[in-house]
């Protein structure tokens, strides 16, 4: 009870904190921060249209962050979930549009469940066998491979097998029959939130309550001890890795079906990235990552509004994002140096004792 307290608690002080610092970067340049906070909140929430808009922008944040999640309880650092993005985007585009006559559930779940498996595939094989067979970081496996997606994206739509007809770097429109339908008219917001919602339900499900999960978390606490006791450790790493692509892959799936409908150049807004931060600011919680996943959509959605309302700078939300990060970061440091400082600790004692 004690640590499920104490893991709410601290990613509160953490917004807190930077909420606090960014007011008095705004008193100390002039600004109300009472003003700027509140035209703030109006823009992201004050309205029908724009709490749509926030959680539009929420949903592939919850999806990445899930997947990002389930690599941190499995003791892993994916943070290729931007390529993995554009992997899942560009194939459930593809399948999109490429495939006429299908009716709309089975070319909707098509496209989810092949831009799903491409990303899985794009983060299990290669990092994930890397990391399971001779021990590569995944960090650094996963950024390079996000970096070949990104280019890889780069080449399909820029003269590329998807670019559509014309000067444009874009793909094809989408079928009418693999669009998701949109929940409230004038927004971005699709039936994509509700896909969201389940696969956050899925993942609680599968962390807390299967014996996968418990193996997952197990490799993740001590891998050493989860190997001794029959847990074979190089598969679970794999798995988790390719559940996390699947996840981040579903996230460009959703947007491109639900918000985008075709494939453009350049068009990531750098979800696979911040989904980072939601995992770590939701302590790896499947429920968590829905709240800190609004929260951050609410930052950019907000921040125009802030800026036009107050005069206040909308690159002030990047800043409350950055000191966030770095107080989520620091506590975890914390931790890790006083595990250590304990293991060494009782190391000392042991042996006292022993020579006693």
């Amino acid at each position: 009870m004690h640590k499920a307290v104490q893991g709410i608690i601290t990613p509160l002080i953490a917004v807190g904190i930077a909420v606090l610092i960014g007011a008095l970067g705004m008193i100390a340049t002039g600004h109300d921060p009472l003003q700027a906070y509140g035209a703030l909140f109006v823009g992201a929430f004050g309205t029908k249209v724009n709490f749509a808009n926030t959680l539009a922008n929420a949903v592939p944040l919850i999806l990445s962050g899930l997947g990002v999640a389930i690599t941190f309880k499995a003791g892993l650092f994916n943070i290729g979930a931007e390529g993995q993005y554009w992997m899942g985007s560009m194939a459930a585009v593809w399948i999109g549009y490429s495939l006429p006559g299908l009716p709309p559930v089975l070319h909707v779940g098509l496209a989810f469940l092949v831009g799903m498996l491409v990303a899985g595939l794009w983060a299990g094989i290669i990092p994930g066998l890397a990391k399971a067979l001779v021990g590569a970081h995944e960090v650094i496996t996963t950024m390079m491979m996000s970096y070949i997606a990104i280019y890889l994206s780069h080449y399909m739509l820029e003269g590329g097998p998807m670019m559509a007809p014309g000067y444009t770097p874009q793909s094809p429109m989408i079928l009418p029959s693999a669009q998701l339908g949109m929940l409230v008219e004038r927004t971005q917001l699709s039936w994509g939130i509700v896909v969201a919602l389940v696969a956050a339900c899925v993942v609680y499900w599968i962390i807390y309550k299967t014996t996968l999960g418990f193996r997952l978390r197990t490799v993740g606490l001590n891998p050493r001890a989860a190997k001794y006791a029959g847990i074979n450790v190089s598969f679970n790493m794999v798995l988790a890795l390719f559940l996390s692509g699947a996840l981040a892959g579903l996230a460009g799936a959703v947007q491109m079906l639900g918000v985008q409908h075709r494939l453009y150049d350049s068009f990531s807004s750098g979800y696979g990235y911040t989904a980072i931060v939601v995992a770590l600011l939701a302590n790896n919680n499947p429920f968590g990552v829905i709240l800190a996943a609004i929260f951050f959509a609410a930052l950019s959605t907000g921040g125009q509004a802030m800026q036009i309302a107050s005069g206040v700078p909308a690159h002030l939300t990047e800043m409350i994002s950055g000191i966030i990060i770095f107080l989520v970061a620091a506590k975890e440091f914390g931790a890790i140096f006083q595990r250590k400082r304990t293991v060494k600790r009782n190391l000392t004692e042991s042996k006292g004792g022993l020579k006693v």
